[in-house]
């Protein structure tokens, strides 16, 4: 297959570099800021996200073009922040919708990176794709305006699919390290009333649920387990896999002044994303890790 993957240098795009790169068959062009050396059968490409520019032939006859392009919400949601995370994400989705209507032979399927924050806090409805409420605040802005942009373009020659991805949880990067740190400096207990849930997904299932879509119908997919966990579940249970006997409880004054030192947003922490795979599991998907407490993690 040939592969392309915008934005392709962070977390996500690296997992999924390293697991298609295995299948030397495979030609994968990282399209990034940071110019990188090819290695074996991946080609780092240099864009800014906001201009064509050679890179747009790459995509010619691709089999599967992702996008994941964005800037890190974690950081504080100053003026300055909030407009680059909006057009990190905005512009680099319309150039890519905009390329690919102008080729003679487009990529034959299109999966566009969301995040399963789109949905409102809720500590009680299970959020589907097809049932799932959205409210009014920032990140959920982020996220439809995200969508919207990806669904404005008609794409008549591709398959476009919207991935609403929830925490990956894995020892390479993202959040779940940071998690891990907090509790092995006793800060481990619950988070605010501890109520809220958290809605995640294992990298290898990440990887494996990506992986599924290629060859199904395209729309929208919630990409997590069945089985959100309560924050004071899942850090009890992380206590107990880190071999930490106490862990301080974190009230959300707390939280607040934490967030200012560390240069973040308590939403992170206190948003409740209780989001369901209905449309996955639906298709006969597997997870291997369904609970967290199966998940095996490095110390």
């Amino acid at each position: 297959m040939k592969i392309v993957i915008a934005g392709g240098t962070g977390y996500l795009g690296e997992l999924l570099t390293e697991f298609y790169k295995k299948r030397k068959e495979n030609q994968i062009y990282i399209l990034t800021r940071r110019q990188k050396l090819n290695v074996e059968n991946v080609n780092y490409i240099q864009w800014d996200g906001k201009t064509k520019g050679y890179w747009t032939t790459l995509l010619e006859s691709t089999d599967v073009l992702i996008n994941l392009t964005g800037k890190s919400v974690n950081c504080k949601y100053t003026q300055k922040n909030k407009e680059e995370i909006y057009q990190s994400r905005l512009q680099s989705t319309a150039l890519l919708c905009e390329v690919v209507q102008e080729l003679v032979f487009p990529p034959k399927v299109f999966i566009q990176s969301s995040s399963a924050t789109i949905y409102r806090h809720s500590e009680k409805k299970l959020m589907t794709e097809n049932n799932g409420e959205t409210g009014i605040d920032f990140s959920m802005d982020v996220c439809k305006k995200w969508e919207q942009i990806f669904n404005n373009y008609e794409l008549p020659k591709t398959k476009k699919i919207i991935t609403r991805t929830s925490i990956v949880l894995g020892n390479k990067g993202g959040a779940f390290p940071i998690m891990k740190r907090m509790t092995q400096f006793g800060l481990g207990g619950k988070q605010g009333k501890g109520n809220q849930f958290i809605s995640w997904i294992t990298e290898e299932d990440y990887i494996k649920a990506i992986d599924f879509l290629i060859d199904k119908e395209e729309g929208i997919y919630n990409v997590c387990v069945p089985n959100p966990i309560k924050n004071k579940v899942f850090q009890k249970e992380l206590r107990k896999k880190l071999k930490i006997p106490f862990g301080l409880n974190a009230p959300k004054w707390m939280l607040k002044i934490g967030a200012i030192f560390i240069g973040t947003e308590t939403e992170l922490l206190l948003k409740s994303r209780n989001v369901y795979p209905e449309k996955l599991l639906g298709l006969g998907f597997k997870f291997n890790t369904k609970e967290f407490k199966e998940f095996t993690m490095e110390c």
